[in-house]
């Protein structure tokens, strides 16, 4: 059994980004300040990343979520080389992360935000569940939140699943609205990227819960072939489970990975000024110096 690294992480998140807004703060007096604070937030997020590489293997069972924390770790010590090494133009998405810290961080600390958003997003999932002719019974848990669908299978056995916080979308509307923040643009720009982002993320992320539920519900993926293979690779024992790994760790998170590049995509085009990161994020990935933003 691996220790509990929650607690640690908790603390940790909460330290690196305000090792970020303090970058941003003394960004605002030296260049020379800011890189070495931003930097060592680098550091201490790539340090973040590494602990919760075992969550998301033994725990979360996610295979995507595990590669991308893992590339995660060398990607931001990377970045904390070169912010150091003076390419300040890195300062521009290290606000970003700082912002996309003070929008997701309230929304996983305090009752009231995550209690509601968990409810509303599971209203409105239950209502696309119901769309689709499914009416599993719609409970509350052992927290008190209504955020449950109870499933009676054709076997006669029940199974439940829930919404929790990790299906509310609020990770990746975080990002586009630090990234949306962090560049300098006329206000009107940013809003309408801004709705762009979030109503699209909001609107695929329902349909990827009833997606779920409703493929948990009705064993959608109960087939002798998918069985052996899955639950060999995500470690579980009951077949029942299979459907969800399929339609949640395979499928859904595989997909997600190029709906936020569509995503990304359609932001950009309203707001060209964000492609300084994006050439940015193209230097470090193939260390040479790209001018993605000619036709702006």
């Amino acid at each position: 059994m691996l220790p509990d690294l929650t607690p640690v992480t908790d603390v940790l998140i909460w330290v690196v980004m305000g090792g970020f807004l303090a970058g941003i703060a003394a960004d605002r007096r030296g260049r020379s300040a800011a890189r070495s604070i931003t930097a060592a937030a680098w550091v201490g997020f790539a340090l973040f990343w590494l602990l919760m590489v075992p969550f998301f293997v033994f725990e979360h069972r996610s295979i995507v979520e595990a590669i991308l924390a893992g590339i995660a770790v060398p990607a931001c010590v990377y970045v904390a080389h070169r912010l150091h090494g003076g390419r300040d133009s890195l300062l521009v998405l290290s606000r970003a992360v700082g912002v996309m810290g003070l929008i997701y961080l309230p929304f996983g600390a305090i009752p009231a935000f995550h209690d509601t958003l968990i409810e509303v997003v599971a209203d409105q999932t239950y209502a696309g569940l119901q769309l689709l002719g499914s009416t599993p019974a719609f409970e509350t848990d052992e927290a008190g939140l209504r955020n449950t669908f109870a499933f009676t299978l054709d076997s006669g056995r029940e199974y439940s699943t829930r919404i929790v916080f990790a299906c509310t979308g609020i990770g990746s509307m975080a990002i586009f609205g630090g990234l949306i923040a962090a560049v300098r643009a006329p206000i009107e720009r940013r809003l309408a990227a801004l709705a762009i982002a979030v109503s699209t993320i909001w609107v695929l992320n329902i349909a990827r819960n009833v997606f779920i539920a409703y493929s948990i519900g009705h064993q959608l993926f109960d087939q002798a072939a998918l069985a052996g293979p899955v639950m060999w690779l995500f470690g579980v024992e009951d077949p029942i489970r299979v459907s969800f790994f399929v339609a949640d760790r395979i499928l859904s998170q595989g997909l997600a990975v190029f709906a936020l590049l569509a995503i990304a995509w359609a932001v950009v085009k309203v707001l060209p000024e964000l492609y300084v990161i994006v050439e940015d994020l193209a230097f470090l990935v193939t260390g040479e110096e790209h001018d993605l933003g000619r036709g702006r």
